[in-house]
């Protein structure tokens, strides 16, 4: 009895003795903690506000901002470890062996970094521009320290790594401003050469999104056995691609309608050879 009362005093002791020295040091790291991620988090918004008054480039404001969150929150951390007692020199030392591993680790991660690095620096698209790459098409949503995220057409978020994109092939639609719909139709041979190109350029004049400082072209393209293919070329503002790709297909078939136009009709040759005497 005299045993288990002498080990639980010594344990309060213990207590009481660690209490004494670390209990004010804990509690310091920890109200520190609070308040110093509470005013991270107000400073990021004070440099967000700030950047966004001075119209810097909103393709660097994610990035800008990523970087300076996380960097704030690394000084927090070595803060608080030396307020513990914890040897900052020992600590960072640490921090470095700890990096280049997991640095050795996540050498994909390091070349999505880079990759975002060159993208903002380059700028081969920008926040708010139509893209293609990968196999994707959308609209640049924003870019970051390790990925861009698109916004496809039929509104699906799609989250590209910046280490492949930066050294893909990446189609900006939207960096002339204006871009031509190209539209292969393809109709009967039956059908007179001039009527089928006026039933085309009447689409075309209609057509709301079509540019009248540009030329659009009606264009015989090809001759085949019992059809021709013609080439009808629009030019528009970018923005506006899909919504003229899908005016023409449409309103080409209700004017052939109008006018009369025919599709190709199938032909069956069948040759009967009758047999010799």
């Amino acid at each position: 009895m005299e045993t288990v009362q002498s080990n639980s005093q010594r344990l309060y002791d213990q207590i009481g003795t660690f209490a004494t020295l670390y209990g004010g040091r804990i509690l310091l790291a920890i109200l520190t903690l609070i308040v110093g991620l509470w005013l991270i988090g107000w400073l990021v918004k004070l440099l967000s506000g700030i950047m966004t008054r001075r119209h810097v480039d909103r393709d660097v404001q994610p990035f800008l901002i990523s970087l300076v969150n996380g960097l704030l929150r690394v000084l927090l951390l070595l803060s608080i470890a030396g307020m513990i007692g914890v040897q900052t020199t020992s600590f960072v030392a640490i921090v470095g062996a700890a990096g280049l591993a997991v640095g050795l680790a996540l050498q994909g991660s390091l070349a999505n970094f880079a990759g975002g690095v060159l993208i903002l620096t380059f700028k081969p698209f920008r926040v708010g521009d139509l893209v293609s790459t990968q196999g994707f098409t959308g609209v640049v949503e924003a870019i970051r320290i390790f990925d861009t995220t698109l916004v496809t057409l039929d509104n699906k978020t799609i989250i590209l790594p910046n280490g492949p994109l930066s050294t893909s092939a990446v189609t900006n639609i939207s960096t002339k401003g204006v871009i031509r719909v190209d539209h292969v139709f393809t109709v009967g041979s039956q059908n007179a050469i001039d009527a089928t190109e006026a039933c085309f350029r009447r689409v075309v004049a209609a057509c709301p999104f079509a540019l009248t400082d540009r030329t659009h072209d009606v264009l015989l393209a090809k001759l085949n056995a019992n059809s021709r293919d013609y080439d009808v070329r629009v030019w528009v503002k970018s923005e506006h691609y899909w919504d003229t790709y899908y005016y023409m297909v449409e309103h080409v078939a209700r004017q052939f309608g109008v006018d009369g136009i025919q599709a190709p009709k199938p032909q069956m040759f069948v040759t009967n050879e009758l047999p010799t005497t």
